[in-house]
């Protein structure tokens, strides 16, 4: 429902508010400490680091006491309800788990740099803000601002010339979207009249939506914008190079947390501002294809990798078309596949990139897969969680990745899109190849020396996503059950 504004009703920004208040404070704690003062070195970074986990905290606090019923401020452009809701939980989840993670590598690399949870935070703001996006101005603002946080990110080590690299293509094909994304909301605009979603969707439920040429061509544009920020095929050229050549840490970040968001945006632009009912405009041939893209060449691409984040890039792609298959079933259990199979993907996702940065052997790290050798004999317990975190991304039950797939395959067969789910099945079963192969290689081949100590915040995360994988089957009902009223709260 719609509210006049005044500070009681900003509640259900309280979120955002928090996390840009907190983001130029501890750039201001750091640009201007007293003259004289210890220089924000290891400590003192890694101080700003938690300083920056207790903003995301109290942000997650107001997400869980804002209000429960669907909210829309700003005439209709921000939009608070539960499918919102449950998206902004995962995202600061996930980007506490990602700050955790990047303690001890920016120690060692970049280690004056407090700058870093200052972007996270920053960018964390855009994607709540593209969950939120009711509008079309505000979705690209949300976008935007995400994205300018997430370039400086991939570029933030200035004298690793691939970090460099992978800053400068993500910055390139990022802008080469945005500006694809914006002429197509500009189509959008130029044949409803209105930039809100609510409006769009009833110009393109109309008799004749279905053949307005300028609108089609404006949502494909649209889609082909966020299918670059999601990284599907034939838009997913960008997602290896910057995987392999950012940071471990901020690729932890990229792979996990901005993928939820911008499949979020998917999810609402979608399912609010293009229905797809009875006359209206058909997206879903548009879904499939990009779905099975992504899902068999992320799966055949990455048999042949030898570096690990490249690897996980390729498993990133195929990954997001099983997440698509929900989608393209346009009913309610197929967003609420998608809401499942993203919180599994994520706690999956920041465990494997944990283990990753645990790979270190003389001070310095390695990113090559049969540097896993032997694992098991040197390091039981991260082989153990190893073990776990790629059954699960196989598909193997009883873990959670096999519940992810298993609620958006069921979705698209009761949408009567059973090809869709059998060849997302044969797509399971060829990327099982390469998962199973690591776990292999762990197990199997012989031992080489063994990884130097693993950091305390890194373990932590790996032990809990770990966990996670293996007990979801003890207690799926709380995650199903919020996905599900999430989904329903999509509902106009």
């Amino acid at each position: 429902m719609q509210q006049a504004l005044n500070l009681a009703t900003l509640t259900p920004l309280y979120p955002e508010i928090v996390i840009a208040l907190g983001a130029m404070a501890l750039l201001m704690a750091g640009a201007f400490r007293p003259a004289g003062a210890v220089s924000l070195k290891a400590r003192d970074g890694e101080i700003i680091g938690w300083a920056a986990i207790l903003v995301l905290a109290v942000a997650l606090y107001f997400v869980a006491a804002g209000p429960s019923w669907k909210v829309s401020l700003f005439e209709g452009a921000f939009i608070n309800d539960g499918f919102a809701r449950f998206m902004k939980v995962l995202i600061l989840t996930g980007a506490a788990a990602s700050l955790m993670l990047s303690f001890d590598y920016l120690k060692e690399h970049v280690p004056e740099l407090f700058e870093y949870p200052v972007l996270l935070l920053l960018a964390v703001v855009g994607m709540m803000m593209m969950v939120s996006a009711g509008d079309l101005i505000a979705l690209y603002l949300a976008i935007e601002l995400q994205s300018l946080a997430l370039y400086v990110m991939a570029a933030i080590r200035r004298d690793d010339v691939k970090s460099s690299e992978a800053g400068l293509k993500y910055f390139v094909l990022g802008a080469l979207s945005s500006g694809m994304l914006l002429y197509g909301a500009s189509l959008i605009y130029g044949f409803t009249g209105s930039t809100s979603l609510a409006v769009i969707a009833q110009v393109a439920q109309s008799s004749g939506a279905a053949t307005n040429i300028g609108l089609i061509v404006g949502l494909v544009f649209l889609m082909v914008g966020i299918a670059f920020k999601i990284s599907a095929v034939p838009f997913h050229m960008w997602t290896p190079d910057v995987y392999e050549g950012a940071p471990t840490p901020v690729t932890a970040f990229f792979a996990a947390v901005p993928k939820l968001a911008a499949m979020a945006l998917l999810v609402r632009v979608l399912a609010t501002g293009f229905p797809g009912a009875a006359g209206g405009i058909k997206w879903q041939q548009i879904v499939v294809f990009l779905s099975l893209a992504s899902m068999f060449l992320g799966a055949f691409a990455a048999i042949g990798q030898t570096n690990i984040k490249r690897l996980m890039a390729y498993s990133s792609i195929a990954n997001i078309g099983f997440a698509l298959v929900g989608l393209a079933s346009q009913n309610e259990q197929g967003v609420q596949g998608v809401l499942i199979y993203l919180a599994i993907y994520m706690a999956m996702t920041l465990g494997t990139f944990a283990a990753i940065l645990a790979m270190r052997r003389g001070g310095a790290p390695v990113e090559d897969i049969n540097e896993l050798a032997g694992l098991s004999q040197t390091n039981p317990s991260m082989a153990f969680i190893l073990l776990l975190l790629f059954f699960s991304l196989a598909g193997i039950p009883p873990l959670a990745g096999f519940f992810a797939k298993y609620y958006v395959f069921l979705a698209a067969v009761k949408a009567g899109l059973w090809p869709l789910a059998v060849l997302g099945v044969i797509a399971s079963v060829v990327g099982a190849f390469y998962y199973l192969n690591i776990v292999k290689i762990i197990y199997f081949d012989e031992a080489k020396p063994a990884f130097a100590h693993v950091d305390r915040n890194v373990f932590l995360v790996m032990a809990a996503c770990g966990l996670f994988v293996i007990l979801f089957i003890a207690a799926p009902s709380p995650l199903v059950d919020a996905a599900l009223a999430a989904a329903k709260s999509l509902k106009p």
